[in-house]
């Protein structure tokens, strides 16, 4: 599993020096041999892995009311042991959002994060791998209404950003500058 998140991590080009440095904390973090996923909630343990999916469209995002953290989010979930990273983003894709995506159509993350948690069950540093999901505005979705208010489109610029990950808007600004390039 730690060689499998290594891999995942060496896929990222740092955009910035804070990017630099939450790459440089979980790259120091899974070479230490700490355990990787969670295995109970909220926090054992303190630190653990995460697969964020930014699911978009052109220029738009599809973003959750997350009920526990209560910000607008990508979709995301905890990497289960043994599982990885990009298995959770199909997993999670479906359970979430109801859209089956096929594990060969998910990329290599394009950011790492490592940020403590907010919300009803903070208290835990999430180390958060920064996915894209490419689709179409018109799929279906069906939301998990015991995680999320809503479910909604927004284009990059509307993006609510003063109730979001505080790691979004340099995420939207890489995705930008890397689907430009």
């Amino acid at each position: 599993m730690h060689s499998v998140v290594l891999s995942e991590l060496t896929s990222i080009t740092p955009a910035d020096d804070g990017e630099r440095a939450h790459l440089l904390d979980a790259f120091a973090w899974v070479k230490s041999g700490a355990p990787l996923c969670r295995v109970a909630k909220p926090a054992t343990p303190p630190k653990h892995l995460v697969s964020y999916f930014a699911v978009v469209d052109d220029d738009n995002i599809l973003l959750v009311d997350h009920k526990n953290a209560q910000l607008w989010l990508p979709p995301g979930g905890h990497v289960e042991a043994g599982e990885h990273p990009r298995e959770t983003v199909v997993r999670e894709l479906h359970e979430e959002l109801g859209i089956p995506i096929a594990l060969d159509d998910v990329e290599p993350p394009i950011m790492v994060t490592c940020s403590e948690t907010v919300g009803l069950t903070a208290g835990h540093t999430d180390v958060s791998l920064w996915y894209v999901v490419n689709t179409d505005r018109t799929t279906p979705i069906t939301f998990d209404a015991s995680e999320f208010n809503a479910v909604r489109w927004f284009t990059f610029q509307e993006v609510p950003l003063a109730r979001s990950d505080p790691h979004l808007a340099r995420f939207l600004a890489k995705l930008v500058a890397t689907t430009a390039a």
